[in-house]
């Protein structure tokens, strides 16, 4: 199942069901985070609002991000040993985690405000992999379990402000800088979240591609050691971390600038396309 959020009557947002090409409302489902904690009842809705058409041509449906308010955003860095090379930065013995904020969530095909206090706003396409219920200290073994599907995420990056200090958090928080979607697509339609090609285009130049078996910590590593220390909830994303192009890595490094169109693409997940829009200061 490919299920999204979009816009409805009185601007108010939807759940509902992607399916070839049109979008089926799900009846009974407030949001996202309902749907994830009953998958089975809402697969069940998905299949019957198929079944009964009506559906919403997908162009004229307007998705916004399936998951609006995650309770948590967990973001992997330098997962990629050819990012990291780049970045010039060690990869490290356990993952290295830290956190995008909720408020940044944007949707698909919207503005990417590129903040007028930044010089060198950047780009990384990600996996993102959905929480389908809460646990505590889970074993690698178990990880399916804990997976309600998985998603395209664009890490959008400030990176004079991120680079600033140790800490990346703000530098990767601005609004919009988190552009999600455009659906989430149920695990059993992954046969293999580690066999996936990925890729970032701007305005048609391909600067991201490779493939998420280069993932150096894997799903089951992530879920594993990050439960570990925190409790994982249902809604939580695990951003998976970028490959190697992004604009900081680049000879001469490459920013965003306005007017520009992201496209990032995953195997079976589709694509999130975004433009950038300079802020003008007041």
């Amino acid at each position: 199942m490919k299920f999204v959020t979009y816009k409805g009557a009185a601007n108010g947002s939807r759940v509902g069901v992607l399916s070839e090409g049109s979008v089926y409302e799900l009846a009974g489902f407030a949001d996202m985070h309902a749907v994830i904690a009953e998958p089975a009842k809402a697969e069940a809705a998905a299949k019957a609002a198929i079944a009964g058409g009506n559906g919403t041509p997908e162009a004229q449906a307007q998705l916004l991000a399936p998951i609006a308010r995650p309770p948590r955003i967990f973001c992997i860095g330098l997962n990629y040993a050819s990012h990291a090379s780049e970045s010039q930065m060690k990869v490290q013995a356990v993952p290295t985690v830290f956190m995008k904020l909720a408020s940044s969530v944007t949707g698909p095909d919207t503005d990417v405000i590129l903040p007028y206090n930044s010089t060198q706003p950047d780009y990384e396409a990600e996996l993102a992999v959905v929480i389908a219920k809460s646990g505590y200290r889970i074993k690698a073994a178990d990880w399916q379990e804990y997976v309600f599907g998985y998603t395209i995420l664009n890490d959008v990056s400030a990176r004079d402000i991120q680079l600033a200090t140790t800490q990346w958090t703000l530098g990767k928080s601005f609004p919009t800088f988190t552009p999600l979607g455009p659906s989430i697509v149920t695990k059993d339609e992954i046969a293999d979240p580690h066999a996936l090609d990925i890729s970032l285009t701007v305005d048609g130049e391909t600067l991201q591609s490779s493939n998420t078996k280069h993932l150096i910590f894997k799903i089951p590593q992530l879920i594993e050691y990050i439960s570990a220390l925190t409790p994982l909830e249902a809604g939580d994303i695990i951003s998976t971390g970028t490959p190697e192009g992004v604009g900081l890595g680049r000879t001469p490094q490459r920013w965003l600038r306005d007017g520009e169109e992201m496209v990032v693409r995953i195997e079976g997940l589709g694509e999130l396309r975004n433009k950038t829009r300079s802020e003008k200061q007041a």
